[in-house]
């Protein structure tokens, strides 16, 4: 019974998420879940069915991912007693951070993330809307792990399965 509900919640969400063609260059098929967001049931069904894959799986930090990661991150943090920490494009934190650059099918980007926010002891969950080539997903995995803490998963609510990730 729990699977059919499972794959009426996934059915409702993805009926919410609009694509747009073309956006923000030709040839990108643009996954917009601002539409999602309108739809309270299928927000709620997406920050629930997070909350109750990682409920019991002792994770200490939730890493949200700019910028729609900031979006999923925090319900779930509070929903299964985690602490959210923003991982952030650069100059968009105050103090010190730490940065992690990374390859993306145009070029470089770089991620940063507070210095002391992630623990060498923590458990941590990386959320992101959608993973493509899974190049930022990297990066975030490399920055946590480089303070000694466990990435135990990265949860996204789209994927996108005709591009190569990367490894």
């Amino acid at each position: 019974m729990a699977a059919v509900d499972e794959d009426a919640r996934i059915k409702r969400i993805a009926s919410t998420i609009r694509v747009i063609p073309n956006f923000p260059k030709p040839g990108i098929m643009f996954q917009d879940i601002t539409t999602l967001l309108l739809d309270p049931k299928a927000f709620r069904d997406t920050v629930d069915m997070f909350v109750e894959r990682y409920r019991d799986k002792r994770i200490s930090v939730v890493a949200g991912v700019e910028a729609r990661g900031f979006i999923f991150g925090p319900p779930i943090a509070l929903a299964i007693g985690a602490k959210f920490v923003p991982l952030r494009k650069p100059k968009k934190l105050p103090g010190e951070v730490i940065s992690e650059e990374y390859t993306l099918e145009y070029g470089t980007d770089t991620m940063e993330m507070h210095v002391g926010a992630v623990q060498s002891n923590d458990r941590a969950l990386v959320i992101d809307d959608l993973i493509a080539t899974g190049g930022t997903l990297c990066a975030a995995i490399n920055l946590i792990e480089r303070v000694g803490a466990e990435v135990v998963e990265c949860g996204c609510v789209i994927e996108l399965t005709d591009l190569k990730v990367c490894s």
